[in-house]
């Protein structure tokens, strides 16, 4: 199997030429959470708005994504069906959780990577000095059916525009949409369904499900570090697996694998050679590898450099929230 240089650039989203929606979501209104940009790199992602650009349509097996956003703005309360794993590119972020975001919540710098339970309601801030940005990982090519909003976050919503239809779809009263005909707002989740969403402690969620980045960049000194998968320092299924390579750790010859691999470069850059041609992988990139396809990887520069690799898996993309 062989790729033109310009097959292969197609399969690369420069972290430069990101699309980011501003009204990805029923928050996009809400003071605190109006300033979050969102971007679908790979797959449909959960965005709620007809506006979302995609950068690459085609899935395999799970979804790509991004959230940017400026110091002290945040994302709403929401819960996911299937996995949202999330490292952090840049800055410092402050993620929580729980019925109102009080259950527990886990600081995460540059590199840390967390796998947040399904089925609890979570959120996340900047709390660093500068624009931030985190990368997603979501399960599922259809990312688990949409996002669950805790019930003040539709309220919140309502208040400022913004009306979630039952059909997922946004309507925005300030641009004089309305629900069409025969669909109802979303429902608010009952009492009784509340009841359905754990609420762990910081000690539940944290040695379990959230790895720090120095202590992957030392598993991954001379071999891959897998971070999620069956024998992961996270040990989920959740239709993919991750891991961290570094210099040290990469493989010295061309490979390939019957399955989809996509590679996240966090530090560093990197050259991606293949039969066909060689590009230059940069910080924050994304490249989605086909299967099959024998390619070899290399640090372009001395220093620092990582990069997260992410493989689809032949596990259901369900629930990894054991309780």
């Amino acid at each position: 199997m062989s790729l033109s240089l310009q097959e292969m650039e197609s399969r690369i989203v420069r972290y430069g030429d990101l699309q980011p929606c501003r009204t990805a979501f029923i928050d996009a209104h809400t003071p605190g959470s109006d300033q979050k940009e969102n971007f679908t790199i790979i797959g449909g992602g959960v965005s709620e708005s007809a506006d979302q650009h995609v950068h690459i349509t085609d899935t395999p097996g799970f979804n790509i994504g991004a959230a940017g956003q400026p110091p002290k703005c945040r994302n709403s309360l929401h819960s996911h069906r299937t996995a949202e794993v999330f490292f952090v590119l840049k800055g410092r972020w402050r993620f929580f959780w729980g019925r109102w975001g009080n259950a527990g919540e886990v600081v995460l710098e540059e590199g840390d990577i967390f796998n947040i339970p399904t089925g609890i309601f979570r959120g996340f801030e900047n709390i660093g000095t500068d624009y931030g940005m985190i990368m997603a990982i979501l399960g599922g090519d259809d990312a688990g059916g949409g996002v669950i909003w805790a019930p003040q976050v539709i309220e919140d919503a309502r208040d400022h525009g913004l009306v979630l239809g039952e059909n997922g779809k946004l309507y925005d009263s300030k641009k004089g949409q309305a629900l069409p005909e025969g669909v109802k707002p979303m429902p608010l989740l009952t009492d009784e369904e509340l009841k359905a969403f754990p609420e762990p402690t910081a000690r539940d969620v944290v040695p379990h499900y959230v790895a720090r980045y120095w202590d992957l960049m030392a598993m991954a000194a001379t071999e891959p570090a897998k971070v999620i998968g069956e024998n992961g320092v996270l040990r989920d299924k959740p239709g993919f697996e991750v891991e961290l390579l570094t210099r040290g750790s990469i493989p010295a010859d061309p490979y390939a694998t019957d399955r989809h691999e996509v590679l996240m470069v966090m530090r560093g850059h990197w050259t991606l050679r293949w039969d066909g041609g060689q590009k230059v992988l940069a910080p924050g990139d994304t490249c989605a590898v086909p299967p099959g396809l024998r390619h070899a990887l290399a640090p372009s520069m001395t220093g620092e450099a990582s990069l997260y690799r992410v493989r689809s898996t032949g596990d259901p993309a369900g629930a990894t929230w054991q309780g």
